[in-house]
């Protein structure tokens, strides 16, 4: 269908959340390869911190020419302020996209049942049509009261229409059952439950109307953002520029280096790799390296380097219950003279 002559109406929409590290950005990356080549599709992403990671990872392995449309909410959950960062993103990427499908990926500390409400508010009633929300899971974090008794990770098993309980290869005996019992006394009673390797999940999963709009039980509440988040700001002489960012029990710092700014490849490495024995829950970064563009993803798990065909700069995010000083002198020891 040319976009010419497509009408901004019933837009297929699913919602792909889950908690950190969970595997949602690998997911979506793995549905993009799987987009059939006639279609356009749009992703709306949101990233806890203010650099904004996610959006140069799509844009570095998938283009507009592929029918890939991509626009990034940072700063923290997208919903709040009234919902109206989300709402400009959503509109603008909407006009320009034209899809044929849109995925939504709410930060891991975000508000799922939130976005859905504004999702499912009137403004949309006609411009969207809300398919199967998909929550990604890993079972072995069941046995940890941290994300247990965190209110958002149960809010993003109480809205799916599918759970997917994610790295499967990496559990042990009994993991998965704990899954399937959890989700029996957590979530809506005709949820599925699925596993799955490395975010490897199949475009048929995003078929179906959801059963997840219901009032929210909640409502929380954040100060609206007064000020430009550091991914929309200049960055100066220095050649970097570095945010922070609070809240749901999680710190997050982040840096953007002028283009400029050429790190060495293998000190990168070693660098990110050590990490988690800081306690480093998450790690996202797009460099600009001695040996080309590389993506890394950092979980407690692993660390993975994907090289991209290009990026405008290099960025990093990291998020934690708390961050050590050092971790700015360390990443600087990186970079080439």
């Amino acid at each position: 269908m040319k976009a010419s002559n497509f009408e901004i109406s019933a837009i297929p929409t699913n919602i792909i959340t889950g908690f950190l590290g969970a595997g949602k950005t690998s997911a979506i990356l793995h549905l993009l390869k799987s987009k059939p080549d006639n279609e356009r599709w749009a992703v709306l992403v949101n990233e806890f911190g203010e650099i904004g990671i996610d959006g140069s990872l799509f844009e570095g392995k998938h283009s507009q020419g592929q029918g890939i449309y991509i626009r990034e909410v940072p700063g923290g959950c997208m919903c709040c302020a009234a919902g109206l960062p989300m709402q400009v993103a959503l509109n603008q990427l909407l006009t320009k996209a034209k899809p044929d499908r849109l995925l939504i990926e709410p930060t891991g500390l975000g508000h799922p049942q939130e976005v859905l409400n504004i999702l499912s508010s009137t403004h949309y009633h006609d411009v969207l049509s809300l398919q199967k929300t998909l929550t990604l899971v890993d079972a072995r974090k069941l046995s940890s009261k941290q994300y247990t008794s965190h209110e958002t990770f149960n809010q993003q098993i109480a809205i799916a229409d599918t759970v997917i309980g994610n790295k499967s290869d990496l559990y042990r005996e009994g993991d998965s059952a704990n899954l399937t019992s959890y989700i029996k006394n957590n979530c809506q009673p005709q949820a599925n439950v699925i596993f799955a390797q490395h975010g490897v999940i199949e475009t048929s999963y995003l078929n179906g109307a959801t059963a997840a709009i219901r009032p929210a039980a909640h409502h929380h509440h954040h100060q609206a953002q007064s000020k430009p988040l550091a991914s929309q700001l200049a960055i100066p002489e220095c050649g970097f520029i570095k945010a922070c960012n609070e809240g749901e029990g999680f710190k997050s710092i982040g840096w953007r280096f002028s283009p400029t700014k050429v790190f060495y490849r293998h000190k990168l490495i070693s660098f990110l790799s050590k990490l988690p024995k800081l306690q480093i829950e998450r790690v996202k970064a797009v460099f600009i390296t001695n040996d080309g563009i590389f993506a890394y993803n950092l979980t407690t798990d692993m660390l993975t380097e994907e090289e991209l065909d290009d990026c405008l700069e290099s960025r990093v995010e990291m998020i934690a219950t708390e961050l050590p000083e050092s971790l700015e002198t360390q990443l600087m020891t990186c970079l080439q003279a």
